[in-house]
Order: C-alpha cells, then sequence, then structure tokens
C-alpha cells in the first residue's frame, strides 16, 4: 500500500480523501494557494505546500508545481479529486513519466472520453444506445440545418470538449441555428481552446440519470447503481438521490450493463461515471462520461456500504476489486445537497466573507461532507461549493423526512447560502412524487406563488434576534447569561430553538 499521497484539490473533496487515506493509515500531503492557507485541507493533512497565488492558473492548475511538491514531499500518489486537473489526460501523463501514481483512469481513457465526439464515434462501435445526432463536430452551418432537419427540432449544440453548459444552445428552429452554432463555438473556444461544436436531438424533459462504475487493472468491472441527478440550475447539478424514483429493478441491470460495456470500450480502470439522459418512455441514451470520482459519490456509499475513496486508492495500488457483481447490494435511499456560499436573493450570485457562526445538523441518518468551518473567509477565487448534505433512510420518504429536519438545524451566519433553496425543494409536491426533469428547478424558482424560501418560524426569528443583539450589545448580554458571550447566546439559542416551539 502507498505510504503517501498527494491531493491536488481543495475544500470538501480534499478533507473527504484525507479522512479516506488516515483510515488507511497513508500519510497526507495538501497544497494550497494564497487564498487559502487558513482552509480546513490545510489543517487536517499531515503536511501542507503553498504553490502559487489565488487564481487557480497560478497554482491549482499547475502541473509543474504540483509534481514538484510530489518529489519533495515523498508522495507517492496523487489523488485529483474532481475540477482542476482530475480530468486533465497530460496530468495524468506527467504523473506517469515522473513516476508517481496518479488515482484515476489512464489518460488514454481521459483523452477518449474527454472528447463528446470521439466518445460518440467510440460508443458508436461498441453498439451503445446514444442520442441521434452527428458523432463528429460540424463542418459548415448548412451540414448543421442538414443534421437537424434530418433528427427534427428541437436540438442540441455542445462543444465536443465541454462540459457544465458551456458551448451548449438548445435550437427550437431553422431561423435560430446559425447564431446560436456561431455563439456556441465561440463560447467552446474561449472555455475550452478547441471550438468544435456537434449537433444531438433534444431530447423534451430529459431525467439526467448516471450509473457509478469500477474497474480494476485485472479486468473486473462492475456497476454500483444508478443516481437521479435531474435537479440542475445553469446545466450544473444541484441534488441528487438514489436510487432513482422511476428506475426499476430491470432498468438498473440494463443500464448498468451498458455502463460497463462503455468502460470496457475504453479500457476504464478506476471509479467513472456513465451518464445517461431517458426520456419520458423510459429510454435511455449514452450522454458522456466523467473520467472522475464524482461530486455526488457519497450517495452512492451509503446505499451500497461501499467506500469508493478506499477503493480508488487499492486499486491504483494494483489491488483486485474485493467483489464481483453479484456481491453488490443496494439497500434504503439517500439524498445529497449541495450546499453553496451563494445568495438565493441575488440569483444566486457568489457570496464569500467570513463564517461568523456555523451550526451543523447530525443525528439518525444523517452525513455531511464539508470544507468550511467558523471563523474561516470564504474565498471568491474558486466554486463556492462548501459543504455536502446527506440523509439516509429505509426509503425515500424517510430520507426525505431526515433531510428536511437536517436542514431545519443547519446554521451559516455571515455569509449568504442555498440552504432555503433545499428546504423549498423537499416540500414541492412534485419532487416529493417523484416528477423529475432537467427543466424542474427553472419551473420551480419561476412558480412565484410555490411559496419561495422558508419562513422562518416566530420562535426561531426570536432565537436569531436574541443572539445578534447579543453579538452586537455583548455587555448587555454578558449581564443578562452571566459570562455568555454574543455567539454563545446566538448559538445557544438556535440549538434550544425546538424546545421553545413546543413549548408555546
Amino acid at each position: 500500500m502507498f505510504k503517501k499521497i498527494l491531493i491536488a484539490n481543495r475544500g470538501e473533496i480534499a478533507v473527504r480523501v484525507i479522512r479516506a487515506c488516515r483510515e488507511l493509515e497513508i500519510a497526507t500531503v495538501a497544497v494550497y494557494s494564497d487564498a487559502d492557507r487558513a482552509a480546513l485541507h490545510v489543517r487536517k493533512a499531515d503536511e501542507a505546500y503553498h504553490i502559487g497565488p489565488a487564481p487557480a492558473t497560478e497554482s491549482y492548475l499547475r502541473m509543474d508545481k504540483i509534481l514538484d511538491v510530489a518529489k519533495r514531499s515523498g508522495a507517492e500518489a496523487i489523488h485529483p479529486g474532481y475540477g482542476f486537473l482530475s480530468e486533465n489526460s497530460r496530468f495524468a501523463q506527467a504523473c506517469a513519466d515522473a513516476d508517481v501514481k496518479f488515482i484515476g483512469p489512464t489518460p488514454y481513457s481521459m483523452e477518449m472520453m474527454g472528447s463528446k465526439t470521439r466518445a460518440r464515434q467510440e460508443m458508436e462501435k461498441a453498439g451503445v444506445p446514444f442520442v441521434p445526432g452527428t458523432s463528429r463536430g460540424l463542418s459548415s452551418p448548412e451540414e448543421g440545418e442538414e443534421v437537424a432537419e434530418r433528427v427534427g427540432y428541437p436540438v442540441m449544440l455542445k462543444a465536443a470538449a465541454g462540459g457544465g453548459g458551456k458551448g451548449m444552445r438548445l435550437v427550437h428552429t431553422r431561423e435560430e441555428l446559425r447564431s446560436a452554432l456561431e455563439s456556441a463555438q465561440s463560447e467552446a473556444q474561449r472555455s475550452f481552446g478547441d471550438s468544435e461544436v456537434y449537433i444531438e436531438k433534444a431530447i423534451v424533459n430529459p431525467r439526467h440519470i448516471e450509473m457509478q462504475v469500477l474497474a480494476d487493472e485485472h479486468g473486473n468491472t462492475v456497476w454500483l447503481g444508478e443516481r437521479e441527478c435531474s435537479i440542475q440550475r445553469r446545466h450544473q447539478k444541484v441534488l441528487e438521490e438514489s436510487p432513482s424514483p422511476i428506475v426499476d429493478p430491470e432498468m438498473r441491470r440494463r443500464m448498468g450493463e451498458v455502463a460497463v460495456k462503455v468502460a470496457r470500450a475504453a479500457n476504464y480502470t478506476n471509479a467513472g461515471t456513465v451518464e445517461f439522459l431517458v426520456d419520458q418512455h423510459k429510454n435511455f441514451y449514452f450522454l458522456e462520461m466523467n473520467t472522475r470520482l464524482q461530486v455526488e459519490h457519497p450517495v452512492t456509499e451509503l446505499i451500497t456500504g461501499l467506500d469508493l475513496v478506499h477503493l480508488q486508492i487499492r486499486i491504483a495500488n494494483g489491488e483486485k476489486l474485493p467483489f464481483i457483481q453479484e456481491d453488490v447490494r443496494i439497500r434504503g435511499h439517500a439524498i445529497e445537497c449541495r450546499i453553496y456560499a451563494e445568495d438565493p436573493d441575488n440569483n444566486y450570485f457568489p457570496s464569500p466573507g467570513k463564517i461568523t457562526v456555523l451550526l451543523q445538523p447530525s443525528g439518525p441518518g444523517i452525513r455531511r461532507d464539508s470544507g468550511m468551518y467558523e471563523g474561516w473567509n470564504v474565498p471568491m477565487d474558486y466554486d463556492p461549493l462548501l459543504a455536502k448534505l446527506l440523509s439516509y433512510g429505509t426509503d425515500r420518504q424517510q430520507a426525505i423526512q431526515r433531510l428536511q429536519r437536517a436542514l431545519y438545524e443547519y446554521f451559516v451566519a455571515g455569509i449568504k447560502t442555498n440552504i432555503s433553496l433545499f428546504q423549498r425543494i423537499l416540500r414541492d409536491a412534485d419532487f416529493q412524487a417523484g416528477k423529475l426533469d432537467t427543466g424542474y428547478l427553472d419551473r420551480l424558482l419561476a412558480n412565484k406563488d410555490n411559496g419561495g424560501p422558508l419562513q422562518a418560524p416566530e420562535s426561531m426569528v426570536a432565537a436569531i434576534a436574541a443572539g445578534l443583539f447579543a453579538v452586537l450589545d455583548p455587555a448587555s448580554a454578558a449581564n443578562r447569561n452571566g459570562n455568555a458571550t454574543g455567539m454563545d447566546t446566538l448559538r445557544s439559542n438556535w440549538k434550544h430553538r425546538g424546545r421553545s416551539e413546543a413549548l408555546r
């Protein structure tokens, strides 16, 4: 087993990997930028090395600096987390050249799946079902018009090297296509340095469902169940759950078998995710493969009892998978909320700043993967993901109820978060009934009659007000509460507000 691993990332995923390494008795090395000197992952790691200024292009995306730290620290392997360099085939190759094990797939597999058009070409050869369209970039607007007429409007333009909604345009008519293609190509060039754009039939109101796969370096590949990822904002996932409300055992088996076929066609090793679009008739189509650990991997861990980061490390160490497909069991239901530092009242604009108070939920069926702490300054330089809050129950209803309770216990002061968004989603009738598609969240937010974010009960408002008053006037608070500080008063009032409500 590796003796020391470098984590080439930050935030909650870096903390998650550090904890897995500690459980396996592996020493950890963190890297950090100027903005992350006091970050939680730096505090948790056994060693930490500064790698540059705040901009990611000068720190977390600098392959040379990260590999230099690996050499100086004696790290034998690098875990890339997700984002940054996690799907960069050149970085994977650079690790191999430096004799440092990259905990992930090979550069060949990453390169194949990194290009959406090349992936479609390979999947076509393997007989994998995918959405009708082109398997190569469009050579001209005329070709785009011909393909669109053949598959039928609406169509979707997508960047071949893309992701996260960049270089993507939905086109409803022939008149829109030329300008949309020009716009998509321009955005793709700016975002990925590659203007290649392809076209596919737009599936109306699809569900976005993905399948987790694992493959060792000895030819063994398994699927671990699906994740429902249809609740999205601007093509970014917001809430994920497993199992999907619409996937029955037979559909799950078929999707899993196709996902394994995809992984084998790419000679894939380590953890990966095969993404599908599912139409209203439960037909599913290959969308893409993410060649890394996903943000939402904990929901799969909760329903299978498997630790995916442990397995990633063991696979990279050359070990065989310790189980076969028939051993995989899916039990219960799990839901994940991505907690972001963003302002729901200002179009979810990022909300950096100091976390002055942090009260986090716990209790039966609750898991938190967090990269924040009270007193930490959330930087404005990176993705605003702070933490992931998960619930687990014997069924979907219990998982929803536990998550509602946990969100009620969550309190973050000093910055804005999207906690109220999840409160609104979880009480929505369509969500509770499992009536989801990729347009669900836009409809929910557009519905002003839906009630908006939950209003706090009077007792909750009173508790917060008393605490904030104490923060602003600590001398008065001390007189009323002995030696308690304003922050202590706020924490105590928030913690015991449920008791106050019960006594009313």
